[in-house]
């Protein structure tokens, strides 16, 4: 803990980066992701991926592309907004306990449970008794996850304030964008020096090694999402060997019966299988 500076101070990263680069890794850090999870679909793993940050800071970017080529039944993307009334009353934690994976499958929420020492804390949704007291709750939330096994992986996207009212009045002047704000966001944006303080004091008590937070601090999308990604890929990969996966004889020996079909390794001479006549 405590080797965050405050947002304020972070460093903003913003050079300028081409195109033709800027796909040529998106797709390399996609296709290595997919790999990923391909070997948590053999090996039974769990990850949950939370993605934080300001309003128009690029979360759902950073998300759509993240989720971009992955197997889509083991994918699961959780906007979280407000309680539902069946979630009010209940512990905070309690529709985030709903929504973690099952083996095989990944998780990623837009939004977390940190809501409770942010947005909650800000706008009275809780005393402050309750959001202080959610920093240890948070904490043993996680390290049971990490000691189940699940790989825990948290994201806090950060934006100038400069670029983030550049990129609300984008929305205000595109309509097929302004679906995305809300008179809330206004109000948020309103009470940075509020949630820089809120952010500060979350790295502070809930940075821990075994789910350590990660900030993009950019003002370039294109950044964000190759930080984002590479992230990933280095948290949910540490210590994972990627090997191919071995063809199951009993799935060898059907296909043979079935179409005369079998391995090139296992073909006659000249890379021909039987009745096929397929190279």
């Amino acid at each position: 803990m405590g080797r965050w500076p405050s947002l304020e101070k972070v460093e903003m990263i913003d050079r300028p980066i081409h195109n033709d680069v800027y796909l040529q890794q998106l797709k390399k850090l996609q296709l290595r992701l997919l790999d990923l999870q391909v070997h948590h679909h053999r090996t039974g793993g769990r990850v949950v991926i939370g993605v934080d940050g300001w309003d128009a800071a690029g979360k759902g970017g950073l998300i759509q592309r993240l989720i971009y080529g992955l197997e889509p039944r083991s994918t699961h993307v959780w906007r979280i907004g407000a309680p539902t009334p069946e979630e009010q009353g209940r512990h905070y934690l309690w529709r985030f306990w709903q929504r973690l994976p099952a083996p095989r499958n990944w998780a990623i929420f837009d939004r977390t449970w940190y809501g409770r020492v942010l947005v909650e804390r800000i706008e009275g949704f809780c005393t402050k008794a309750e959001w202080k007291r959610a920093y240890r709750e948070i904490n043993e939330f996680e390290e049971q996850l990490a000691d189940d096994g699940v790989r825990i992986v948290k994201l806090l996207v950060h934006v100038s304030e400069h670029e983030q009212r550049k990129r609300m009045i984008e929305r205000l002047e595109t309509p097929h964008k302004r679906h995305k704000l809300g008179i809330e966001d206004f109000r948020n944006i309103s009470k940075r020096k509020q949630y820089i303080d809120a952010y500060d004091e979350m790295l502070d008590k809930t940075d821990t090694e075994h789910a350590p937070w990660h900030v993009i601090a950019t003002d370039s999308k294109k950044h964000a999402r190759l930080t984002g990604l590479k992230v990933v890929a280095e948290a949910i990969g540490s210590g994972v060997k990627i090997t191919e996966q071995e063809l199951d004889p009993r799935i060898a020996d059907a296909a043979y019966k079935l179409w005369g079909w079998r391995l090139a390794s296992n073909a006659p001479a000249g890379g021909k299988n039987p009745r096929t006549n397929e190279n």
